[in-house]
Parts: C-alpha cells; structure tokens; sequence
C-alpha cells in the first residue's frame, strides 16, 4: 500500500504555470464535451457498444491505433528506451505492424462478415459455451489489469503536476474516463482517440526534437550513449553494451538472451509471431474499433490504415527514452545502479518517469501544457479502450449469455453502463498493483502472455483447420494460459517476489518465453484433444473457418472501384514494404 501515499502538495515533479493549466483545462473541456455530443447518438445497445456500424475507416484507423497509444506506448516503451536502448523498436516494427496486416486482410473478414459483437462471441460460434467462457472470463480480466496500468499512469501525472496523494489522482482520474464512456459509449470513446492521437503526437514531437537538439542530434546520442555504457558504474550495474542499445539487432538488451541466435528467434517467434498476433489479432480492444466500421472493406483497411503512424511512434516515444538516459541526471542515476529519491510516486525515481523528468528538463511552459495534455490523452485513450472493451464483452458474453438472457435492449444498455461503472472503481485498485513495477512493460508482457498468447493458438488453428474441435478449443485454451503462469512463475523476476528463479531469464525475455511455452503447449493439445473428438459438421463452419467460407463472403464487392490507394491489399504492401526498410536501416 505504499503506493498510497502521495508527496505532500508543494512537493510536484513538474512546475507548470497557468498557461500550462490553462491548455489541459481545455482540453478536458473537448473530452467531456464529445462525450456529451456522442450521448444524443445512442439509442440501442449497437450505438453503445458498436457505435452502430456506421465509422469511416480513416476515424476507426486513427482510434485503433490511438486505443493503443496508452500506457504500453507512452510510459511503458519511454522506459524501455532509456534502460534497453534502440532495441525496443521490436515492439512496432516486429511485434506489431505484421500482425496488424495479418489482421485486415485475413482476419477482419471473418470477425466483421460474421456480425459478431465481440471476439469470445466468435469463439462461441466457432467451440461452443467451454471455449466461450474461458475466453470471456480472461479477456475481461486482463481488460480490469490493464486499465489499472494506465489508470495508475495518468495518476502519477497529476501527482507530478499538483502533488496531490496518488489515491486521490486516481479517484479523480478515473472520474473523468467514467464519465464521457457512459454518456457516449463506444462512440465518444473512438472520436476522443482521434482527438487525442493529434494531442499526443503534438505533445511527444516537440519532445524529441528539442532532446535531440540538446544532445547534439542523433550523433551526439550515439556518442553519449556510448560513452555512458563504457563508464565504471555503468559496467559495474550491468548495463547493455552501447552496441546493443544503438543497433535493434540482434537485440540482446530487450530479449535477456546471451546468444544473438537465441535472441533473434526469441524476439521473431515469441514477440513477433506469438505475443504480438496474439494481441494485435484477437484483442477485442483493438478489433472492436474495426468492427464499429461503415463496411467491410473499412474494417479490413482499419488496421492497415494505422499501421503507418504506428511504425513512426517510436521516433516520439522510444528516442525520448533513449535522451532521457543520458539527459536526465536522476535517469542517468538509476541506470548506473543508485536509487535517486522522488519520482512520480514520490517512493524513488523508476525508469516509468523517463519522460515526465525529460518534459521537466527541456520544455518550456506553454509546450509543457501540450505535452502534458498529451500524456493525459494517452493514458485517457487506453483506459477508455480498455474499459469500453470491458462492457462489450461483460454484458454480452457474459450477462446477457450466461446470466439473464432474452430481456430488452434497454435492459442490456443498463447493464453495459453499470459494467462501465464498476470497471472504473476496480481498475483504481488494479492500479495499485501496476504502481510495485518499476518498468510497466515488464508488467504488461507478462499479462499478454497469460491471456493473447493461448488465445492466438486457439484462434489460428481454428479458423484454418477445420477438424479441431469444440473440447479442444476450451482443453487447448485453458492449458496454454496454465502453463505460460508456470513459466513466468519459474522465471527469475515475472511475479517479482513470488517468481522461484528456476529459469534463469528476466524481464522481457520470461514473458517471451512464457508466452512460447503458452503457445507450444495449446497447440499440441489442440490437435491432439481433436483427432479423439468429434469436430463440428463442415456445412456449419461458413464464416468460421477459411476452407468452408467462400471468397465473396471475405471481401466488399465494391472495394475494386475505388483508386488503387484506397484498396486493403496495396496499402499493406506498402506498408509492409516501410517497415521492412526501418528494420534495415536501424
């Protein structure tokens, strides 16, 4: 509960002045203001929850890749970037932009063309009430943890900025990311995510290039940074070599592995094909911003559409990080082994203050309004995301199914609303338990491994073999999620002091692994537990399993009248074919 107690007032990281609170005045008033907006849209449980079917693609794209711009972008990769390095990039150029093609051109089809209301209804269509209810249990679950991440983040920069006690940042917080979800649901969600992607681009830019200018630009970065990793206190600490922080390849620092073969397959398969299909892929967060799109040809290009400003976010969020480290003398501190004081949770600088402490350093007041506008925008965006995905998947996989069914509409809408209500106040203690990691990211891979890592499995050998069945979807499940916590729980550090230390791997590379292991072991008994069962007849499979649906029923008849540009297939070439050239050039 230490986590609890705040710095006395006077006592703020930051010292903003009333320009500064002037700008993020306005820009709560813009929040709530959608949200109110948004409320005189919703008049069924589709407009809530779906905001009904009726988005353009270029708003659900931005929304889906803003959803996403949360704690794991923001504070999470920042962190990443000033302990590990250049290396993080992994996390967009590998562990995303694949799998987020993957996503529009094979998989939306099949979530959109099925009119299904969320992932584990898809799961219930395709193996039944057993796979159905562990799904929806552990993604409403994982939803309550990570909503408490970026509740816990967007409460430590009000502490920072006010100096208020952490408990009270949190209450009020979550107050206002309650309150426009339940006037607007779905809806003042999306256009809030397009608002705040702007917000957070104009916050994080100015951010990089005032850092960059500081150190003497990329240059002088690598120089610093080289410098720094070849000091005493720096060797002394063990921190990764300057080679390893400049280059991504073969990225010793972020995967924990000695050996550069070890770690090019533990960042290719475990971070690149499981954990990131795995998320990117079957996370109701981010497809529900897909399927609240005009067509299916907009669903498909959703995915597409914000792959291209996920694959430059690194240059705002990683490159800061990396500036902090050698700009920041509390950072520079940490890495080399001490323990400054202070920090956003006043209990000691943690590599998650990367960015408020560089915003400290460089930004003058004005800009320091923006960026921490933008801050609060990030954080908002993903707990809303996390929260509107909650009240999707509560109220109709789980109450509407399993609890009272067959009541009217308004009835469900109430319920969604109420869900909205208790998420909040759970995710303010979730948030408790995110504020013990020092570096969130640590955190949040480990949850991913647990709950979209079994997932994926689940999902891809189901929807192209047709002879799984409905036991082995809930067997292969329930078994992947079992054995990625045995994993994390023998890795050295994944439950902190709870972890026994038998595998001796850390950090990033236990979630890795355990997400691996996940993966491996549900697919085994997938297809094991199948060829002893009876799978489900094929005329029952259209729409669920590639082999039995037809070509026409994945694709919008319309979409080959629109220019080139404007076409699924020939934007994610090009978008394909940009990451691959980022991968080569760092």
């Amino acid at each position: 509960m230490h986590a609890l107690a705040g710095l006395p007032t006077a006592d703020t990281l930051i010292s903003a002045n009333p320009v500064d609170y002037v700008i993020i005045a306005l820009y709560f008033v813009f929040v709530l203001g959608i949200g109110v907006m948004a409320r005189r849209a919703v008049s069924d449980s589709i407009d809530f929850f779906l905001s009904g079917r009726s988005l353009p693609a270029w708003v659900t794209g931005l929304a889906f890749i803003s959803a996403n711009l949360g704690a794991v972008e923001i504070m999470g990769m920042s962190a990443n970037g000033a302990e590990l390095g250049i290396s993080t990039v992994h996390y967009f150029w590998v562990g995303a932009i694949p799998a987020m093609l993957f996503l529009g051109v094979v998989m939306m089809p099949f979530y959109y063309g099925s009119r299904v209301r969320s992932v584990p209804e898809f799961m219930f269509r395709r193996f039944g009430t057993g796979a159905h209810l562990v799904n929806a249990l552990s993604f409403a679950l994982a939803q309550l943890l990570i909503a408490g991440v970026n509740l816990y983040l967007l409460g430590s920069i009000v502490h920072a900025l006010l100096g208020w006690p952490l408990w009270l940042t949190l209450i009020v917080a979550a107050a206002i990311v309650l309150s426009y979800i339940t006037l607007g649901g779905l809806s003042a969600a999306i256009y809030n995510e397009v608002l705040q992607f702007f917000v957070i681009v104009a916050a994080l830019l100015p951010l990089t290039l005032i850092g960059l200018h500081r150190v003497g630009g990329w240059s002088g970065l690598q120089d610093k940074i080289t410098q720094f990793a070849s000091s005493p206190a720096a060797t002394k600490a063990g921190v990764a070599p300057a080679e390893q922080q400049l280059h991504s390849w073969p990225g010793e620092a972020l995967s924990g592995f000695s050996s550069p073969i070890w770690s090019v397959i533990g960042i290719v398969f475990g971070l690149g094909f499981v954990l990131s299909f795995g998320y990117w892929t079957t996370n109701f967060v981010e497809v529900q911003r897909a399927m609240a799109s005009n067509s299916i040809s907009a669903a498909r290009k959703t995915p597409i559409i914000g792959s291209f400003p996920k694959m430059f976010v690194p240059f705002i969020v990683i490159v800061p990080g990396m500036i902090a480290a050698v700009l920041v003398k509390e950072i520079g501190q940490l890495k080399a082994g001490g323990s400054p004081p202070g920090g956003a949770s006043g209990q000691g600088v943690k590599y998650n203050d990367s960015l408020l402490l560089l915003m400290r350093d460089i930004l003058p007041n004005g800009l320091l309004g923006v960026a921490i506008a933008g801050l609060l925008a990030a954080f908002m965006a993903g707990m809303a995301a996390n929260i509107s995905a909650f009240n999707t998947v509560f109220s109709y996989d789980l109450w509407q199914r399993y609890i009272r069914k067959n009541h009217s509409d308004d009835y469900y809408l109430r319920i969604g609303r109420l869900a909205t209500v208790g998420a909040t106040v759970i995710a303010i203690f979730t948030a408790i338990v995110a504020s013990s990691f020092s570096n969130v990211m640590d955190y949040l891979q480990t949850l991913f491994g647990f709950f979209n890592a079994p997932l994926f499995a689940t999902f891809i050998l189901g929807m192209f073999w047709k002879r799984m069945t409905a036991t082995a979807g809930w067997v292969g499940l329930s078994a992947g999620t079992l054995s990625a916590v045995v994993v994390a729980l023998l890795s050295e550090d994944a439950f902190g002091s709870l972890s026994l230390g038998v595998i001796p791997i850390s950090g990033q590379g236990a979630a890795f692994v355990a997400a691996s292991a996940a993966f491996v072991v549900d697919i085994v008994l997938s297809v094991v537990v199948s060829l002893v069962t009876e799978p489900k007849p094929a005329k029952e499979l259209r729409g669920l399993v590639y082999s039995e649906t037809p070509r026409e029923d994945l694709v919008d008849p319309e979409e080959h009248r629109l220019p080139w540009f404007r076409r699924t297939l020939p934007l994610a070439g090009i978008s394909l074919v940009l990451v691959i050239i980022l991968n080569f050039l760092f």
